[in-house]
This record gives structure tokens, sequence and C-alpha cells, in this order.
């Protein structure tokens, strides 16, 4: 019911790979660096990679992306060893190696009033999870859904113990217990997160390493110098171009460089309950402010930045081809005649000339920093003052979330190139958690429906253009900037790790290892 979805991926100077009679190696410590730290221990309740990477390895999910593929699409089993799906549809039908999931899914697609599920706008389809005997799970669904089987694959739906979210279904957001290839030892605030093998992992051929260490360091130079003075093998995120290179300088065939398209869109968001961006003539003269092409040049070189996109990767089968995108607003290439525009409506919608606001940044270097340097440059050409904030990075989203800010940055981030994944943020608040433009939209949330429910893949981009339009043109609920290009440097003893479209996959580490 997917279409398939082949995306180049880039090896650039990767160092040679294991020869035929090198023998994997077990053993080692794998030390990698997280530029930001998790804001909860709740991998359902949060969408940022600073829980991801450092807890991933504990746990385990119902199905998984396999992680040697490039693309990162192809479902795989993880804690479910075999599924079936019924011939209309709406009965998936998992078996399982262990574990009670029901509690798991029923906290993700159904949280009670006081818990955050970051994903619940993905799973509109479920009707009921049922568990007809402890090997088994079955979800029944209120109607197809082409994206399911990979839904459930989701890094971020760790099964976590049914007992414990009985006694406290929050009891995750601050401790850890998971069924993963790795116990965990120890998190210290602002320096380092430690797991070790477990010994009772279901696959006793797993995991290589002895255990894991992952050192918290914000700054992209300290990053550099880390890598580069061999204290950590990895950063899992990216580097930009310039990291990149001078690593190469530095370590020759000591360094391996894998890049990829980057399933990441670097987003702004408005407070549509502040003014006067509660007016979507200022939303919309905001974007017509911001010259995409030209910054896509520029910012490439410097930033981990690229491709002008619209609601989905470029060059993948769902995205809305350049000529096309260029009739959206902010996207033509007059930008003189655009600005010419944005002033016209800043005027008709009662903003003065050096009106000010404050934008509030999210405090990781790549691409945060240079994009809104960027930006505040933009916005200057259609006589708006705008002052920069910068959030440390686990609080930023703590602003958002409860509406203490403006205009501030955002990201929309698939751990998979799915619309249903890469646009379920765009629905009303209330549907969604992370829609932090706080609006409620009925069209846009039919539209979402219809595309995620059509099996025809024209038919669901007829969908997917309308909601493009609408979110990014008609009512300017959000902006999107530039599309991310993946760089991830790290030593060439790192091995069995490969890169894809996402920074979210394949973080369990279970078939890396070091070599000699």
């Amino acid at each position: 019911m997917r279409i398939p979805i082949a995306i180049a991926l880039v090896v650039f100077a990767l160092a040679s790979p294991a020869s035929a009679q090198e023998r994997l190696r077990s053993g080692g410590e794998l030390i990698f660096l997280v530029p930001s730290e998790p804001p909860s221990y709740d991998g359902h309740r949060e969408g940022t990679f600073g829980v991801v990477h450092p807890l991933a390895p504990h746990y385990n999910t119902l199905l998984r992306i396999d992680p040697t593929d490039r693309t990162g699409t192809r479902v795989v089993p993880d804690l479910a060893e075999s599924w079936t799906i019924s011939p209309d549809g709406l009965v998936y039908m998992l078996r399982l190696r262990q574990g009670d999931v029901k509690a798991s899914y029923d906290k993700i697609a159904f949280p009670s009033a006081n818990v955050v599920s970051m994903r619940k706008g993905a799973y509109t389809a479920i009707e009921v999870v049922e568990t007809p005997d402890p090997q088994t799970v079955v979800f029944r669904l209120k109607w197809p859904q082409a994206s399911f089987l990979t839904n459930l694959a989701s890094p971020y739906n760790w099964i976590f113990k049914a007992d414990i979210l009985a006694r406290d279904v929050r009891w995750y957001e601050t401790n850890v217990m998971g069924t993963g290839p790795f116990k965990f030892v120890e998190h210290v605030k602002g320096s380092h997160w430690v797991g070790r093998k477990n010994p009772d992992y279901w696959d006793k051929s797993r995991p290589y390493l002895d255990g894991y260490r992952a050192l918290f360091i914000s700054s992209s130079s300290a990053q550099v110098a880390a890598i580069r003075g061999e204290r950590a093998h990895v950063q899992f995120r990216s580097f930009s171009p310039a990291d990149r290179d001078a690593l190469l300088a530095a370590l020759g065939p000591k360094i391996a460089v894998q890049e990829s398209p980057w399933g990441c869109g670097q987003l702004v968001t408005m407070n549509h309950e502040r003014k006067p961006f509660d007016d979507k003539r200022v939303r919309r003269a905001l974007t017509l402010a911001l010259d995409r092409w030209e910054a896509s040049k520029s910012l490439s070189r410097i930033a981990v930045v690229k491709e002008v996109g619209g609601i989905q990767v470029p060059g993948t089968p769902w995205a809305t081809p350049p000529a096309e995108l260029e009739k959206l607003a902010g996207y033509g290439r007059d930008i003189k005649a655009a600005r010419t525009e944005a002033r016209r409506l800043l005027r008709e919608a009662g903003v003065p000339e050096g009106f000010a606001f404050t934008f509030k940044n999210r405090g990781i270097p790549q691409p945060y920093e240079p994009i809104a340097i960027w930006l505040i440059d933009q916005w200057k050409q259609i006589g708006l003052n705008v002052r920069m904030e910068t959030i440390e990075a686990s609080a930023h989203v703590s602003h958002l979330r409860r509406g203490d800010f403006e205009v501030a940055s955002d990201a929309q981030c698939g751990f998979v190139v799915e619309p249903d994944f890469d646009i379920q943020k765009f629905q009303s608040v209330g549907i969604s958690d992370n829609n932090y433009s706080r609006y409620k939209d009925p069209v846009l949330d039919d539209l979402y429906v219809k595309q995620s429910r059509a099996v025809d893949p024209e038919e669901r981009k007829r969908y997917l253009r309308a909601f493009e339009k609408r979110l990014l043109d008609d009512e300017v609920h959000y902006l999107f900037t530039l599309q991310w290009h993946r760089i991830v440097a790290h030593s060439a003893k790192m091995r069995g790790w490969t890169i894809t479209p996402s920074h979210f996959l394949n973080q369990q580490l279970d078939s890396v290892w070091l070599a000699e």
C-alpha cells in the first residue's frame, strides 16, 4: 500500500570498508556526541534527537526501519517477529517475541488528559488495540491507512512495561527501563549518559559493544575538536560542510564521511494567539520577504541546509515539483516584487515601519544559528526590526508548548519519508500536540484525513498539494525555509552503522561495532 521511495545516498571520502578477512569484533565502548539533552525520558512525549540518541539503545519498538537500508523506508521486525494484514487493510495482527505492547500503544494513541503524546495525530485510524494472547497484538482500524505498518516502526514508540504504566503513566518521563540491547547506568546532566550491554537481551548475538557513552556538547567547535582529538567516535546528527572538510584534512583515512538528503525542514512558527501574528496578512508578509533560492546557494556552503522545499523532501515522489512550488507565497523568483507586496500587506494590517518583535531560536548551532541570522536580515528588508533570543535546546520546546513566544524557530523532522508523519504536526492544535503555531483549521484536518486514506498515489498527491497550499500560501500557518542536508563524519573504527535521511533512525546501536 506504500510506494517505495528511493533516495540517493552520497558517501563522501568514505574510508575503506572492512575487508573480507576482517572479523566482526565484540567489545569496546562507543563514545558519541549529542548537541542537546533530553527534555524528558519519555519517547512518546518528545520529538527531539536529544531523547532518541542517548535513550533509544535502552528500548525496542514493535517494528523498526532496517538499519542497513540507506533509504530509511524498509520495515523489519523488532519486538514483533512477524505480522499479517487483513485483505481489507483494517486488521493488523503481530506476533511478539515478548512484552505487553497494548499499554504503550494505548498511551500513544489514546493518551489521558494529563499525558502528552507527540504522535497521537498519526494514529487517528486506530479504533482499538487488542491482545488476544500474551504473544499477539491486534490493531483494528476505522479505515485503511497506507502508512500504518511504517507507523508501527516509529523510533519513538518504545515499548514500556505495562505494570509500571498502570501504576504511574508518567513514570517514564523521569525513569528508564526497557527491553533494549543496553541497560541504563547513569545520566549526569550537562555531562554524559552511560549505557552498558544488556546480558538478558532477547537477541543473544547482540549487541557487539560492551557499552556506550553519550557526551552532551552543544558547541560545534567543541564537537569537532572531540572527533579530531579522537576522544569521541561520532556525532550522529550532522556536521557542517566546513566541519567535514576540517576533519578530513586533520585525520585523513582515520575519518569516514557519509552524506544523505535529510528529512528535516527548517520552520518558523508564528504564534496565532499573539498580535499581529493572528493576522494572515502579516504572516504572508514574513514569508514573502524570504529569498529562499538565493539562500539555498549561500547557506548550503556554511550550514546543514540545501534544497528549497515545501512539506515533503525535495526529489522524493510526494514532493511538489519546483515549477509548482514557485506559485506559492515566498517561493517566487522575483524577490523585489515579493518584498513590495510584503510591505503593502504590513501597511494594510496596520503594522508600522520598524515594528519590533523577538525571534526565539533553539540553542543548537546547526542549522538554527545561520538560519536565524538570515531570517532577521530578510525581515529587515521589509522594515521589521527583529531581535534574536537564543533558548537552550531542551528548554526551547517548553517555550513553544506553553505559547511563550511571538515568532520562533521550529523544525519538522520525519523518521521516514512518508506524508502522514511529515505533515501530522500541522493539524489543528488539540489533534496535534506539536502544532506550536496554535491554530485550529478544520480544512487542513479534513485534507490530512483524505490524503492518509487515499490508496491511489495520484489522488493522494492532489490532497497533499491542496494541504500544502493552504498551510503555506492561503493561511501561512507556518513557514518552511530550507531543507536540511545530513553530513555524518565518524571515526573509521566505527562499523555497522548506515546513514539514512533521518537522524532518528538506526540509533539502537545493536549492530554497531568497533574495529581495532
